[in-house]
This record gives C-alpha cells, structure tokens and sequence, in this order.
C-alpha cells in the first residue's frame, strides 16, 4: 500500500466512526460561495482539523468544515472551504479530499469557484458553466509515482467536465430565467491577480476566465474516474484596456449577491442526477 492510500484509509476510517452512509454526490465551495451549506439537510460536520492529514484552509472566507447531508433529495458531503496551491500546499494535499470523496461513494464531484471575467461578452456576477480548462498552475497532482489502484498512469483528459450533466445545467438554467455562459477555466497560483499583458496573453490563449483554484481538484476526480461539473461566478472584469483595481472585499460582495442563481442551478442539478 502506497503512503497516499494509507493516508486516504485513516483519513475514510476516521469519518466512517461518525457515518456508515454512501454519499454519491460531492461539492467544493469556492471563495463567496459557502451559502449553499443552507440548502443541506445536515446530518452532521468534520473540522478539517480534525480528519487525519486533511489539510487546514487558511483564506479567511474558506470555514473548513466536510458538511455530511441532503441536497434535493441526495446524499452529499461538501467541502465548505478548499484549498491553493498560493497557500503553500503541495498538489498532492490539494486534492486529498477529492481522494477520500471517492471512498466515500462519491461518484460525482459539483466544484464552485470565483473568478475574473477574460471575455469581453462576460460581466460581473454572471454564471459560467465550465466547459474545458487550461492548467498553468506550474504542477500537476498526477506527478509522481502513479498508484494503480487510484487511477491510471495516463488519464484521458478529452471531457474534464461531463457533457451530460452541462446539458441538465443548461436546461435548469433556462427553465429558471438565468443567463448562464459556458466558457474555458484557465489555473494561475495567484495569489497575486495578473497584470494587464498577462490579461491579454490568457484571454489569446483562448481562456474566458481566471482563477487560482479547481484545476487541481478536476484532474484528481477524472483520474479516479468521478464525473465532474463545474461552475464559476464571474467577480470581476479583467479587461486589459480598461482595468480598474479590485479588493477581495468587492469580490466577496459580487460572489454573495451572485450565489443565489448558482445556488438554484447547482440545487437542481443535483436533484436531476
């Protein structure tokens, strides 16, 4: 047994003295987006702290708490708080909750993020389905000795996000009156935001926003062989030629007053799984 799977076993053996249940369906919450955890039934919740070798969140919107419950009639288990790689953690404590998810029958993973608008057609507090992204994080959670047991050595990264359930988000998003976008996710470490040539070189690349987060998570869940959805909220407008300066406040403010609209698309989603 690898050291990594070790790691998982005592970390899942921990959470199985609370619970025995399966819970299929997995969330990350992003920066902004903790309100979700009011729409779960909870049955109860883990301080990070307190799960053997789960990482402790150190952003002071992140609460670091593994919520077990009900969302629309479905047994989930939420992250309220995720880890960066900014913060000094390695790709492999990144995404060691998306390990132990998988152990905990989750077999499909809901991830959240904020993020800066790159595409010119895109305006603060719009929704983005995530479509496709682009890894410029500077690592990979894949690297190193491969564990068989976890995934292969050479993942298929052709559909990250699952086309299956973008059809069910689009659907819900229409029947609820919401604009939604669907657009590519490009990784930076932050935590810096970019300068205006960078700006303009990502959006060149073909990226439509920016953040510092999700990529990690997404390539562990498509190793293992999790579906994944992913959704951001669009917080700020990162238009080279016109660019103003932005405060994690302001983005905090537009990711609260947005919430509410991913809120009932990720909620019927889930419901329509």
């Amino acid at each position: 047994m690898t050291d990594q799977r070790e790691k998982i076993r005592l970390a899942v053996e921990y959470i199985r003295k609370q619970t025995t249940a399966e819970y299929p369906v997995g969330i990350v919450l992003g920066t902004g987006l903790g309100g979700l955890v009011k729409e779960i039934e909870i049955d109860f919740a883990l301080d990070y702290a307190d799960i053997p070798y789960f990482p402790i969140s150190t952003v002071e919107t992140h609460h670091g708490k593994l919520i077990f419950g009900t969302l629309a009639g479905k047994k989930v288990v939420a992250m309220q708080g995720r880890f960066h790689f900014y913060e000094g953690y390695s790709m492999t404590q990144i995404v060691f909750p998306i390990r132990v998810m998988k152990q905990l029958g989750v077999r499909t993973l809901g991830i959240t993020n904020a993020c800066g608008g790159l595409n010119p057609g895109y305006r603060k507090g719009d929704i983005m389905l995530i479509d496709d992204h682009i890894n410029m994080l500077g690592g990979n959670p894949l690297i190193g000795p491969n564990d068989q047991e976890i995934g292969p050595r050479f993942p298929d990264m052709c559909e990250p996000y699952s086309n299956r359930i973008l059809g069910i988000a689009e659907k819900v998003a229409l029947d609820n009156g919401i604009k939604v976008q669907r657009g590519v996710y490009v990784a930076l470490p932050g935590p810096c935001l970019e300068t205006r040539a960078e700006y303009r070189m990502l959006r060149a690349l073909g990226a439509d926003v920016v953040g510092m987060s999700t990529v990690p998570e997404v390539i562990a869940a498509v190793h293992q062989g999790t579906e994944v959805f992913g959704m951001s909220i669009i917080t700020d407008e990162c238009f080279p030629d016109c660019l103003a300066a932005v405060s994690i406040a302001e983005i905090i403010e537009v990711s609260n007053q947005a919430e509410p609209k991913m809120t009932t698309i990720f909620r019927n989603v889930v419901a329509n799984l």
